[in-house]
Order: C-alpha cells, then sequence, then structure tokens
C-alpha cells in the first residue's frame, strides 16, 4: 500500500513539472490601443480567428497602471520590466536636458547608428531588467527577437538582451534596425526587404472589408463616402503594418527554428489598432473597427501556423493593450466633462517674471517639461541663494494656477504617494505639479504632452497556453504583467 502511494505521488509531480514547464516558445504582444470594451462589442464579428481564440481559450483580465500615463511608452517600460518609472527610468518619450536646456529623446543614442535608418537609439535609458534580460538570464541560449512598428516601443520591447530588433520605416517602407544587438538586422529582414512584400502591400488600398451599414460606429462622413487609403502614404497606421509585423515573425520562426528545441525561446511583438481617423482608443468609426477585424485575422495566422510548425501545445501568447489616446476631450465634453489645457511653457515664463521681481531681472528657470520646471541651479548658487527657499516659493506660487492640484519641491515629489511612483531621480524638476481632474498637459498652445486624461486607464490582458498551467486569481497592475510568463 505504502509503495502504491509512493509511486502514485512521484507521478503526480512529474506530471505537475512537465504540466508547468516553460513552453518552447512565447509571444508577447503589445498592442496599441486596444481596450476590453472594443474586445468585447466586436465579438459577435469573430467567427474564428486569433482574437475569437483568445476570447474563448484565454486567460483574461484587465490591468491598471500605477502611475500617470501620458499616452507614449512609459507604459511599454512598465510592462516589459514590471517595476514603475521611478524605477525603470522611462517617464515619457523625451525629456528636458539640464546640460543643453533642450527636449531629447528618451532612447536616443548617439553611439547605436541605425541600420537601413538615420535613427541612433538603444536601451540604455532603461535601468533595469525587462523580460528579454530575465529570459536570457535563465535561458543564455534562448533565440529572442523583437518586432514592431515604432521604433520606440519596438526597442523597449527588445529589451537590453534581444538578439535583434526590427521595425517599419514609414518612409523607405522598409525594415530597419539599430546596432545596439549583437545580430543586427536579421537575414529574414534582409530577405524580406530585398523580396518586393513591402511593395505590394504598399500597392494595396485600404477600404472596407463589409458594408459600411454593417459596421457598429461608422461616421457620417464614411456612411456618405466610406473611407479608403493609399497604404503607401499611411503603412504604419495601416492593417498591413501588423500583417508585416506576423509574417518577418514567422519568417524568423523559420530562419531561426524558434521553439523547436529544449531551450525556450521569445518573440516580442507590436500590433496597432488605431487609425489614421483616430481621436480615441474607443471605437468611433469604421476603419478603426477594420482594424480589429484584421488583426484578427493576422493573430489567427500566426496561431495557425505556429500549432503546424512547432505544436499547440509548445507555446504560449500573451497579448496586452496599451493606452495611446484614451478617451477623446470630445467625448468627456459631450458628457459635459469638458477638458481643459495647461500650458507648461507659460507657466515658466510666468514663473521667471515672477522670480525677476524677487531676485532681479536674471533667467532664472531654465526650462520646463512635464509636470516639471527647471530652476538655473547655476545662478542660485552664484547668487548665494537658498536652492530649497526659492523652490518652495515657486510651488505656492504655481498652486494660485487654475488646473494645478498640488506643487512641491522635486526632492518631496519623489516620497509622494500619487508622484513617487511615475517620478525618475534623473530627469526630476526642481519644482513639480499635479493638474486636476479635467486637466490636459501641454508644452505649448499646440502640442500636447498628456493625450490619456483617463484616470488610471485599464488595459485588456489574454493568456493563452497550449499547456496546463496555473493562472493568478488576485487583481493585477501593469508590473504584474512580467512575471506572468515566467
Amino acid at each position: 500500500m505504502r509503495k502504491t502511494y509512493l509511486y502514485s505521488t512521484l507521478i503526480l509531480s512529474l506530471l505537475a513539472v512537465c504540466s508547468f514547464a516553460a513552453p518552447r516558445l512565447t509571444v508577447v504582444a503589445v498592442v496599441d490601443g486596444l481596450t476590453t470594451e472594443n474586445l468585447a462589442m466586436l465579438r459577435p464579428y469573430w467567427q474564428q480567428g486569433g482574437l475569437r481564440t483568445l476570447s474563448e481559450e484565454a486567460y483574461q483580465t484587465t490591468v491598471a497602471f500605477p502611475q500617470l500615463v501620458y499616452g507614449g511608452n512609459e507604459t511599454t517600460a512598465t510592462l516589459v520590466t514590471g517595476e514603475t518609472p521611478d524605477r525603470h527610468g522611462y517617464t515619457m518619450d523625451t525629456y528636458f536636458s539640464r546640460r543643453d536646456r533642450r527636449i531629447h529623446a528618451m532612447l536616443k543614442d548617439e553611439e547605436m547608428h541605425g541600420i537601413g535608418t538615420s535613427i541612433h537609439i538603444g536601451p540604455k535609458a532603461l535601468l533595469t531588467r525587462t523580460i528579454t534580460d530575465r529570459m536570457r538570464i535563465l535561458y543564455p541560449a534562448a533565440k529572442i527577437y523583437a518586432i514592431g512598428i515604432q521604433p520606440e516601443t519596438t526597442v523597449l520591447l527588445a529589451g537590453h538582451a534581444a538578439n535583434a530588433c526590427c521595425w517599419i520605416d514609414a518612409a523607405s517602407h522598409k525594415w530597419v534596425a539599430t546596432a545596439a544587438y549583437t545580430e543586427g538586422l536579421p537575414t529574414a529582414a534582409y530577405d524580406y526587404n530585398n523580396g518586393g512584400r513591402f511593395d505590394i502591400l504598399a500597392a494595396h488600398q485600404w477600404t472596407p472589408r463589409m458594408d459600411i451599414p454593417m459596421y457598429n460606429h461608422p461616421t457620417e462622413q464614411e456612411r456618405k463616402k466610406s473611407f479608403s487609403y493609399a497604404v503607401k502614404d499611411i503603412l504604419t497606421k495601416s492593417p498591413e503594418a501588423n500583417t508585416l509585423v506576423i509574417e518577418l515573425a514567422l519568417a524568423l520562426q523559420k530562419e531561426q527554428k524558434l521553439g523547436t528545441d529544449a531551450t525556450p525561446d521569445l518573440l516580442m511583438l507590436q500590433f496597432n489598432t488605431l487609425s489614421p481617423l483616430a481621436q480615441s482608443d474607443a471605437i468611433e468609426s469604421a476603419e478603426q473597427e477594420d482594424m480589429y477585424l484584421r488583426l484578427n485575422q493576422d493573430l489567427g495566422y500566426l496561431m495557425e501556423q505556429l500549432d503546424k510548425r512547432i505544436g499547440r501545445a509548445n507555446y504560449q501568447v500573451l497579448v496586452v493593450g496599451r493606452p495611446v489616446l484614451g478617451t477623446s476631450a470630445q467625448t468627456l465634453s459631450d458628457l459635459h466633462m469638458p477638458v481643459q489645457q495647461f500650458n507648461v511653457d507659460r507657466a515658466a515664463a510666468l514663473t521667471g517674471t515672477y522670480l525677476m521681481a524677487l531676485y532681479g531681472h536674471e533667467r532664472w528657470v531654465d526650462g520646463s517639461y512635464g509636470q516639471s520646471l527647471y530652476l538655473n541651479r547655476t545662478l542660485i548658487e552664484q547668487k548665494r541663494l537658498s536652492l530649497e527657499t526659492i523652490q518652495r516659493q515657486v510651488a505656492n506660487f504655481l498652486m494660485d494656477f487654475e488646473g494645478i492640484q498640488i506643487a512641491m519641491p522635486g526632492h518631496e515629489a519623489m516620497l509622494h504617494p500619487l508622484l513617487g511612483s511615475t517620478l525618475c531621480k534623473r530627469h526630476t524638476g526642481d519644482v513639480v505639479f499635479v493638474l486636476q481632474p479635467g486637466w490636459q498637459l501641454m508644452q505649448d498652445e499646440r502640442h500636447a504632452i498628456d493625450r490619456v486624461i483617463d484616470d488610471k486607464p485599464k488595459v485588456p490582458l489574454m493568456l493563452w497556453s497550449g499547456t496546463l498551467r496555473p493562472m493568478p486569481q488576485n487583481q493585477l497592475t501593469a508590473t504584474d504583467v512580467a512575471d506572468l510568463i515566467f
């Protein structure tokens, strides 16, 4: 009896190990503009396809971001690192430099030349480990690739340890890359560039798959004239961009034999659901619905091919949304919640005038960006003034501005329960402020910094696995996503 019990226990233990072993291939797909509401609304259209399979078979939940969200790749950085901006260092797509008083791209790296592009970009700004880094540490021989539509998103998906990453160059209609990764531009991408596929897709005319009355939210213009785009003019905002990502992913899988041996491999992909007309993450046009319908088809093709090539039990797919446009200002206005705009440059100019009245006609403010004002520390030191006193005076001055909820010195903001997770020490200004609900952050009269004016937007997450594995039962945040694949 005892032998039988021990034998049964051993068998169950072995089954558990086999069931929960790491899949041979993990596909992580970050989808710009993907929302739970859009998925639910369009589900009746999906008789088959990737989104249909995921909606029926995947673990599903929604995740919220424990930080302020602006619509840039600060959300991508949080998803791939499992950390908030105070830890991973990517607070916005751009930052203010005290050195030259200019705005710079967060991932710009002059040491990393572009391959097929003039963009110099690399992952140096990411301060913590990413999904790819963790995969490389666990499995040094893993083959890891990132493929996307935009350079910043793709590099963040690649992290520090990918073999290569490549994205679509909107001007040349080719796959391009950065020298930040050992393999540069993969052979599959070179072959793709020279094979004429870009030319074929770019020559397409994007028109509706269905009659316009069959869509849920056609605009008045679409009802009158439908919609039609020359793909060559809007390639990175067309359904063909998602198709290109899928096709190169499958070409790389074949070339590198991803998922065919005992060492787990990783594909990091970016997709887009936001059409040229989009003013919101919520679907407000037939063309945006069409983006979803075509993405469903593309994801279905990806999973169908992986089933054939490596077997259904040998891979997993994680799909997660990324808030880009949030709720449109017009929608909020229609709900009698009008959005007002706060001009950061104007606030900085008025602050400079205020400090001149107190301390003399000098340039007391070096610049402004985001939620920060940057004081002229060199001048303050030369005048032998107290930086902390001036910080407090400026914070009190800003509190009188319409739209500002709270303002404080930068070092205090780093400890604030709302701001602490959003700010990174390297880029935080001398005085930091938070806007009241219903206010949008503007750099000047025309350029918005904050495109997502929702309060802590949530995005859908779906995790499909070909093997039995435990799934979390607790509510997740964006910092939990990276842990799901390990």
